[in-house]
């Protein structure tokens, strides 16, 4: 029992030193919490990058969190014949270079087939290779469609971000029905419906946390 309670004691000294640490490295103002947004959907009208186009409007009103949506329509299908001398097409080394110098990643993700979208796929598969893009980043899931929302696609990315080192949030999970009433796009894919913009708020607001906590900074 004595060793229970000093081990105890000990556990319990070390958490308080870990938050001393973590708090007291946060006296300078933190940085700009700069996040990449890729939506998995190349329609004009798409109700997923209308969700982008909400977030980058919401994070205007969000002090440190900047948001620059990433486009992938121009991105090639994975091919490791187009990677010569060493480098990639340009409109990967664009993408990757996007991806790079960001802080965290925002994903967009539509569900087909029980699953995400194959251009947004493609587009992880593409910053995925050596070197890692991807590896170490927070990341965030957004999505909206029939049924359950998208939240399929979710659960696949999750699984796909073990291998690549992403390090998503759990909460708030953010699944948007969007063929259900009250509407929550209009007819070109705005959002239009309050409470999911609040949602979204809330979403980017956890990302911008676990980015600094992840960066060492303290809330």
């Amino acid at each position: 029992m004595a060793a229970l309670r000093a081990g105890s004691s000990l556990l319990m000294q070390s958490r308080a030193m870990a938050g001393a640490i973590r708090c007291s490295s946060t006296e300078a103002s933190p940085s700009v919490v700069r996040v990449a947004a890729v939506a998995g959907s190349l329609r004009k009208a798409s109700f997923n990058q209308g969700l982008v186009r909400a977030a980058i409007e919401i994070s205007k009103d969000i002090p440190g969190l900047e948001i620059e949506h990433i486009k992938i329509d121009q991105l090639p299908f994975v091919n490791t014949d187009l990677e010569v001398g060493g480098g990639f097409p340009e409109a990967v080394e664009e993408f990757r270079a996007q991806v790079l110098r960001a802080d965290s990643v925002l994903f967009a993700s539509p569900e087909y087939n029980y699953s995400m979208s194959g251009v947004l796929k493609n587009a992880i598969d593409w910053a995925s290779r050596s070197p890692n893009c991807w590896a170490d980043k927070p990341a965030a899931i957004m999505s909206a469609g029939g049924g359950f929302g998208g939240g399929r696609s979710q659960y696949h990315l999750r699984q796909t971000g073990v291998f690549l080192d992403l390090h998503f949030i759990n909460k708030p999970e953010l699944f948007v029905k969007a063929f259900e009433p009250p509407a929550k796009f209009d007819g070109e894919g705005n959002l239009i419906h309050e409470d999911t913009r609040e949602r979204i708020k809330a979403l980017l607001i956890a990302l911008q946390k676990w980015t600094q906590r992840l960066q060492g900074v303290c809330e």
